[in-house]
C-alpha cells in the first residue's frame, strides 16, 4: 500500500500558472505558442533518429524529384548558404545525396537524392506523420482538413515559398 501512495503524484502546492487571458484571445498567439511546442516536439524526435530538421527540409525538396542547386535549397529554407554545405556535407557522408558540378555552369553545384536518400525521406516521413497525429489528435480529421487549408492561405498569402502552382500538389508522393 506505500507503494501504491508512492506512485501517485503530489498535488501542486500552487496553481498552474496560466497564460494572459489577451493572449490566448489572439491566434497569432496561439499560432505562434503552438507552433514553438511542435517544433520542440519534432526536433526532439527528429534528434533522436540522429537527425536535424535541416536534413529532412532537405530530402523533402529532394524528393520532389528535381536536382536543386545549393543556392535554391539554402533560399527556399532561408539557410545561409554556409551552413548548408554542414547539411549537405553530412547527408552526404551518409550516401543520402549527392552532389556534382552543373553542367551548365561549373561554379554550381546541383544536388540530388540517392535511392538511400529517398528511403529515409519515407522513413522521415512516418515520423512526421506519426507527429502531426498525436499533436492534433484531438481534432477530428474534417477539422484538421480545415485548418490544414487555412493554414495554406495564410502560409502561401505571407511566404511565397510556400506557394504552388495549382498543379503542383505539396502532399508527399
Amino acid at each position: 500500500m506505500a507503494e501504491t501512495l508512492a506512485q501517485k503524484p503530489e498535488a501542486p502546492d500552487r496553481p498552474v500558472s496560466r497564460v494572459a487571458k489577451e493572449l490566448v484571445a489572439s491566434s497569432g498567439f496561439l499560432m505562434a505558442r503552438l507552433g514553438m511546442a511542435f517544433k520542440a516536439r519534432a526536433l526532439e524526435r527528429i534528434d533522436a533518429e540522429g537527425y536535424e530538421a535541416n536534413h529532412y527540409s532537405v530530402l523533402a525538396i529532394l524528393g520532389e524529384g528535381a536536382r536543386e542547386t545549393q543556392a535554391t535549397i539554402a533560399s527556399a529554407l532561408d539557410l545561409d548558404p554556409s551552413r548548408l554545405v554542414a547539411v549537405l556535407d553530412s547527408l552526404e557522408n551518409r550516401g543520402l545525396v549527392s552532389r556534382q558540378r552543373d553542367p551548365q555552369d561549373r561554379r554550381r553545384h546541383v544536388v540530388s537524392i540517392t535511392a538511400d536518400g529517398k528511403r529515409e525521406l519515407q522513413r522521415l516521413r512516418a515520423i512526421a506523420k506519426e507527429l502531426e497525429d498525436e499533436f492534433f489528435g484531438t481534432l477530428a480529421r474534417e477539422d484538421r482538413d480545415t485548418l490544414h487549408r487555412l493554414l495554406s492561405e495564410l502560409a502561401c498569402a505571407h511566404d511565397p515559398r510556400c506557394a504552388f502552382a495549382p498543379t503542383v500538389s505539396s502532399k508527399p508522393d
